[in-house]
């Protein structure tokens, strides 16, 4: 049995998909300030890269951080390893808000996550077969994300396929909580041991995962995933701290009214 989860508005082809799209490749620009202290106080490091120790920075721990441009993936211990957290463009005061897991609070490396791979500068004729074939592949295909689950390890069992939609519940859509192997097909995905984006969190970059250790668990449960987006190109789908809500202003006095006029009499 398959499931199919698909965004009904789907916008086609975006103009810049093929040729223009650099935010995982070689040119893409990465930025991230992390501070020792909750609402960006104490110790500053700013990265462009990866890291997997951040105490070689000289800091020892994460109190809040700024991502100017990514997004980046954060990990519970060095060496990329651990609890994994998602950080797209936007300010983190404190632990709370780029995490609402609590099994530890501690952030010790970070790694630029590629959204989409970069296409090579096209040298020959036979390059330009290829990224034609393959522009001709992605207009017949033309979803930005699509993610396969599957309820056994090996791709086997039950299937569900999400196409350019988050999905903060599997059971809303009739698939149960066990995902045992997964497909990437288009795009990158963060997903969620619990519904509405809550728990631990595993990132899905484009490539094939036969079993749940492939993504880092220990279990096969997972119960809702939404697309990772960079703000460059999605305006939406990026964490933003919201504003906080203007007091509203007091109604005027109203006026007082004006005298009566009278008639002079001749």
């Amino acid at each position: 049995m398959e499931i199919q989860v698909k965004m009904l508005d789907q916008q086609g082809v975006p103009d810049k998909r093929m040729f223009e799209k650099s935010q995982g490749g070689v040119s893409a620009v990465y930025k991230i300030s992390l501070y020792e202290f909750e609402n960006f106080r104490g110790k500053k490091v700013e990265l462009s890269a990866e890291c997997k120790d951040l105490t070689e920075k000289k800091l020892e721990k994460v109190g809040s951080l700024v991502v100017e441009s990514g997004p980046w993936v954060a990990f519970e211990r060095k060496g990329l390893a651990g609890d994994q957290f998602v950080l797209e463009k936007g300010e983190y005061p404190r632990w709370s808000t780029w995490t609402n897991s609590q099994n530890s609070s501690c952030l010790l490396s970070v790694r630029p996550l590629k959204v989409v791979r970069q296409t090579s500068p096209i040298q020959t004729l036979a390059e330009v077969l290829s990224v034609f074939t393959e522009f001709c592949v992605s207009c017949q295909d033309s979803a930005d994300h699509k993610l396969h689950l599957f309820e056994d390890a090996s791709f086997a069992g039950r299937k569900m396929e999400i196409v350019d939609d988050d999905v903060p519940s599997l059971w809303v859509h009739g698939f149960q909580d066990r995902v045992a192997s997964a497909k990437a097909v288009n795009g990158t995905w963060v997903g969620y041991m619990y519904p509405g984006y809550r728990g631990r969190q595993y990132v899905f970059e484009h490539g094939e995962f036969k079993q749940w250790n492939d993504w880092g668990a220990s279990e096969p449960q997972l119960q809702s995933f939404r697309r990772v987006r960079d703000m460059q190109w999605h305006k939406r789908g990026c964490f933003i701290v919201p504003d906080p809500a203007p007091k509203p202003k007091p109604n005027p006095s109203p006026a007082p009214p004006a005298p009566p006029t009278t008639a002079l009499s001749t």
